[in-house]
C-alpha cells in the first residue's frame, strides 16, 4: 500500500468513526449534543480553534514564510495586541497573545504547555500606582523545553512593552 493511499484509508477511518460518535451524540446516547474534539490538520488551525484568534492560521501561514522561526512568536503577540484577530480587553489580549507566541513555538502537537500551562495573565498596580503584567504558571508547563519556558518569560516582557505597563 502507498503511503498516499495508507493516509487516504486513515483519513476514511477517521470520518466514519466520528460520524458515529456525532449520531450517537445526536440520539441522546451522550450528554453532550455533538463530539467535543477539535479537529485540527495543522498547528496554526489548532491554535486559531482552540483560542478563537479568527484568521490566525493564514497569518501564521504568512509569517513562516517571511520571518526567522523565533522572530514569529513576537510579530503573533503584537498582532493579538495590536487587535490583528480582533479587539479584547488588555488583560484577555495579554493572555491570548502570550499563548499563542509560545504555541507557535512549541513543536506541532504540543499544546499543553501554552494553552494550559499558562494558567491566567493579569494586569495589577504596585504600591505606586504603576502597572504591571502577572503570568500565572501551573503544572502542564513543565512538560515545555527550558528554551519554551525561558522565551515564556521573555514574551511576557515584549507583551508588557507593547500594553505600555
Amino acid at each position: 500500500m502507498r503511503l498516499e493511499d495508507y493516509n487516504r484509508f486513515l483519513q476514511e477511518q477517521f470520518w466514519k468513526a466520528y460520524d458515529h460518535a456525532a449520531r450517537a451524540k445526536e440520539n441522546g446516547y451522550d450528554p453532550e449534543k455533538k463530539p467535543e474534539s477539535i479537529i485540527s490538520f495543522s498547528q496554526a488551525e489548532t491554535i486559531e480553534k482552540l483560542l478563537g484568534l479568527k484568521g490566525f492560521k493564514e497569518r501564521f501561514e504568512e509569517l513562516k514564510k517571511t520571518l526567522p522561526p523565533l522572530e514569529i512568536p513576537f510579530k503573533i503577540a503584537e498582532d493579538i495586541i495590536l487587535g490583528k484577530f480582533g479587539f479584547f480587553p488588555e488583560e484577555k489580549a495579554a493572555e491570548l497573545a502570550l499563548k499563542a507566541a509560545l504555541a507557535s513555538l512549541t513543536p506541532p502537537g504540543t499544546t499543553a504547555a501554552p494553552i494550559e500551562g499558562i494558567e491566567k495573565v493579569l494586569i495589577k498596580r504596585n504600591n505606586d500606582n504603576t502597572r504591571y503584567l502577572a503570568v500565572y504558571f501551573s503544572g502542564p508547563m513543565r512538560s515545555a523545553g527550558g528554551t519554551e519556558q525561558a522565551l515564556s518569560i521573555i514574551l511576557a516582557d515584549f507583551i508588557r512593552r507593547i500594553l505600555k505597563l
